[in-house]
């Protein structure tokens, strides 16, 4: 995984800031291979239905502010299958954890 500690404690900090507590995040795509270099962040957040396209975007803009990276945040609805893109995401999603948690 090419993400850093402080990375993923940025992304956490501001997913849950932005999406609550409860939100579940998951890397996906080329950043899970080590042997890459470059390349946005593709993050699958898992949320209560409340959660719409404005939260996204608000989550989106937050941490390419705070990384200095492009993200993409894909939504998915906890409780729900989701479409086949979200599916696709899920099979290779690894969930992130804080620094402190264990793996």
């Amino acid at each position: 995984m090419r993400l850093s500690p402080q990375q993923i404690e940025i992304i956490l900090a501001t997913s849950h800031e932005v999406m609550g507590a409860d939100a579940s995040v998951w890397l996906y795509g080329s950043r899970l291979d080590d042997q890459r270099q470059g390349g946005d962040i593709d993050l699958l957040v898992e949320v209560a239905p409340a959660h719409g396209l404005l939260c996204r975007a608000r989550l989106k803009t937050r941490l390419e502010q705070r990384l200095q990276l492009p993200v993409d945040v894909l939504l998915a609805r906890r409780g729900m299958a989701g479409g086949a893109f979200v599916a696709i995401a899920r099979a290779q999603a690894q969930p992130l954890w804080a620094a402190s948690a264990p793996s």
